[in-house]
């Protein structure tokens, strides 16, 4: 059985990932696809203080680019991407749609992704009646327009609300869209995934679990059993068995990591590079970091978000990216865009234990390249954390 040392499985890993491979000067629609291979899924969110959570991974990959590609990508009758609870809610492939069918069985059985939404066959049929005269429209464009009260970490959802998150996860619904409010646009199915995806015979529950696992090994490029389960977020009932057989089949092979308990596997056409120049920040839901124990065992990295922590128990700060530096996280840095002024601010910026001598410099390019990006002019260093001083002599 092959070994491989810790700083092996990251420099597989960032090769898996996408962030070895050479940049184009002007991304094109041929990177987005090259990158989007890479990563499988974007996850996506709602909060909004940097970028949203599915352009930042490509721009960590791809640098400056167009978000016009991914939104083309993810709209009109020949999107490459669709919006599903593929990881969470996320941008996956759109030939993941039939693949996905037994996930949406499993979830018409139970009520919805947790079981909570009970049964009303007519407040169902009548949202699929007028979404399907009405074409892409919002919960609000369906509601009755009462107003909602704000509790704990967002919104209450109407009873529409639920239904239309309940016929979306089950596939009688899909998303369209969103509106510049970043509302869900709800839609018919045969006017969102293209035709000859839709006609693809579903495979099998066994056959769409290898799929699934397949992928994510190509995107892990090594990784446990854990690991890969989390990726498409399955049940281990699926994913084990599916390992089994893509390990007898040779696809997967069986390999030790230095220092980690958990069994791991190689994809068989995994690069295993000598060294690594990658140089990004990673938003919260980036791939490469959001399976916390296994940023930890690569990077040796603890990585908590803190956006739901009261702010005076908060340890780094509210929306903390980790800086990647060679194939090491050697420091984060709490961001913010601050539109209405026209900066980045870095309202913290910490470096991790034997991080180099360049951390600051590099670190200060790369936040004047993710300015840039967003349009805004300035970077501001607030005077939080060890690297901010360094890092404030330098903006």
């Amino acid at each position: 059985m092959q070994s491989l040392s810790t700083a092996q499985a990251r420099r597989v890993a960032l090769a898996a990932q996408g962030f070895l491979d050479k940049r184009h000067a002007t991304p094109t629609l041929r990177t987005f696809n090259r990158t989007l291979e890479r990563t499988g899924v974007l996850q996506v969110d709602s909060v909004n203080v940097l970028q949203r959570a599915h352009y930042m991974p490509l721009y960590s990959r791809m640098g400056p680019y167009d978000t016009s590609l991914l939104d083309r990508a993810s709209t009109g009758r020949r999107r490459r991407v669709v919006e599903y609870w593929a990881h969470v809610q996320a941008y996956m492939p759109v030939d993941l749609w039939p693949v996905m069918q037994h996930r949406m069985e499993e979830h018409r059985a139970k009520r919805g992704k947790w079981g909570i939404v009970e049964e009303d066959p007519e407040l169902e049929k009548g949202l699929i009646d007028e979404v399907a005269a009405l074409g892409p429209s919002t919960a609000r464009d369906l509601d009755d327009g009462l107003p909602r009260t704000k509790e704990h970490w967002g919104w209450n959802w109407s009873n529409t609300r639920r239904v239309l998150d309940y016929l979306y996860t089950v596939g009688d619904l899909a998303i369209a869209g969103r509106n510049s409010q970043f509302e869900v646009l709800y839609d018919l199915p045969e006017r969102v995934i293209p035709p000859e995806v839709l006609a693809r015979e579903t495979p099998s529950a066994a056959e769409a679990s290898r799929e699934l696992v397949r992928r994510a090994a190509r995107s892990h490029g090594v990784a446990t059993a854990q690991c890969l389960r989390d990726y498409y977020r399955m049940h281990h009932r699926y994913a084990g068995p599916a390992i089994a057989e893509l390990v007898e089949e040779g696809e997967l092979l069986p390999v030790t990591i230095d220092g980690w308990r958990r069994p791991a596997y190689l994809h068989r056409d995994a690069r295993l590079p000598r060294r690594a120049h990658a140089r990004a920040l990673l938003s919260p839901f980036d791939p490469l970091v959001w399976e916390r124990e296994r940023t930890e065992r690569l990077f040796d990295f603890r990585y908590r978000i803190e956006i739901y922590v009261p702010a005076a128990q908060r340890v780094h700060g509210y929306y903390v990216l980790p800086f990647l530096l060679g194939d090491r996280i050697v420091g984060r840095v709490d961001l913010k865009a601050d539109r209405r002024t026209g900066r980045l601010l870095v309202k913290a910026a910490y470096a991790e234990p034997g991080a180099p001598a360049e951390t600051a410099e590099e670190l200060a390019a790369e936040l004047r390249d993710l300015a840039d990006w967003l349009d805004l002019a300035e970077v501001t260093v607030e005077p939080r954390g060890d690297l901010a001083p360094a890092l404030a002599a330098l903006a």
